[in-house]
């Protein structure tokens, strides 16, 4: 089965937006290594812990720094943009890095009001499946009489994905056969539901004959369950000031999270976090073997925000080399 990886590209506190680029480009060289099938960067504005805003810019950067691994938006939130210039942009890099750039779409805005507004957006337009279908067609065979076209980007083929974390994304995957990316990482509740309605409801395309669904885990591995809880805690902390509408960079890990956010707090953050694989590799082998059993995913794709880069590499390495060995029986 193959296994991703997702990166948000955090900026520490203590370091700039320089510095984690600099972190994704060696984490991106590292995973190819390690044989991560896909290397996928998510697009947030406005969040000074963040670094992937202009994704597509940083895929290009990403995609020039590698050679094997399947780059791309993990994912570009379509309402944000008019899929012209998202074909063009994404039809510019499968030129330039054929059959290696993957093109996901999200629904949601990827930041609040004030982003909308600055981003030109009507925050009460809904066109997602229209836009969709726009834009697969902008990217699909060459029609030289049309009025609009990609130039460059048609006949690129681009693959593209449908992200969500509910049912709507799930039907709309299915509807057009496309393949389905749910975001367990975060908000897991509807994970079970989805899956099910996008692989009863699935529609076979020109490209996809079945459905496939890659399923989002966390993942924080280290060489001691003490300290793989303690990188978690970074994450846990950066949860809860987004609940709390506070900004900033990715905190350092602390020795007592209760103390640092309170224990309801703390509950809820790990609620919505519960895919979450965390601790030795001996733990990370089971904990994503039971993931891999009750939802039967196509692929996994792993993310784990992790404050120390050198920390965040141990992690991304000790989890492709469990599943690299994990038997082909829990695989499937």
């Amino acid at each position: 089965m193959p296994y991703s990886l997702l990166d948000l590209a955090p900026v520490p506190e203590g370091s700039e937006a320089r510095d984690a680029i600099a972190n994704s480009l060696d984490l991106a060289r590292h995973a190819e290594g390690w044989g991560y099938h896909r290397y996928w960067l998510a697009e947030h504005h406005n969040m000074e812990g963040i670094a992937s805003a202009a994704t597509a810019v940083l895929i290009g950067l990403i995609a020039q720094q590698t050679s094997r691994i399947r780059v791309g938006a993990g994912g570009i939130m379509l309402p944000n943009h008019a899929p012209l210039t998202v074909a063009e942009a994404f039809g510019t890099l499968a030129t330039a890095f054929p059959d290696r750039i993957d093109l996901g779409l999200g629904r949601a805005p990827g930041g609040d009001q004030s982003v909308i507004r600055a981003l030109r957006r009507d925050p009460m337009a809904d066109s997602f499946p229209q836009d969709v279908v726009e834009l697969i067609d902008y990217l699909g065979p060459k029609q030289p009489g049309a009025a609009v076209r990609a130039l460059p980007g048609e006949g690129t083929e681009v693959p593209v994905w449908i992200l969500g974390s509910s049912l709507f994304g799930a039907q709309l995957a299915a509807h057009l056969g496309l393949p389905y990316a749910f975001a367990s990482h975060f908000a897991p509740d509807a994970l079970e539901q989805a899956l099910h309605v996008y692989r009863s409801h699935f529609r076979p395309s020109a490209r996809w004959q079945k459905p496939h669904a890659m399923v989002a885990v966390n993942v924080f591995a280290a060489d001691t369950s003490a300290e793989a809880a303690r990188l978690r805690t970074s994450m846990q902390q950066a949860f809860a000031r987004l609940r709390t509408g506070q900004t900033g960079k990715f905190p350092v890990p602390v020795d007592d999270i209760d103390a640092a956010i309170g224990a309801p707090m703390r509950r809820a953050v790990d609620q919505s976090l519960r895919v979450t694989a965390c601790g030795t590799a001996d733990d990370i082998r089971d904990q994503l073997g039971r993931i891999i059993a009750e939802y039967r995913p196509d692929e996994l794709i792993l993310t784990g925000q992790i404050h120390d880069h050198q920390a965040r590499l141990n992690s991304f390495r000790i989890a492709s080399e469990v599943l690299s060995d994990m038997p082909a029986s829990r695989a499937a």
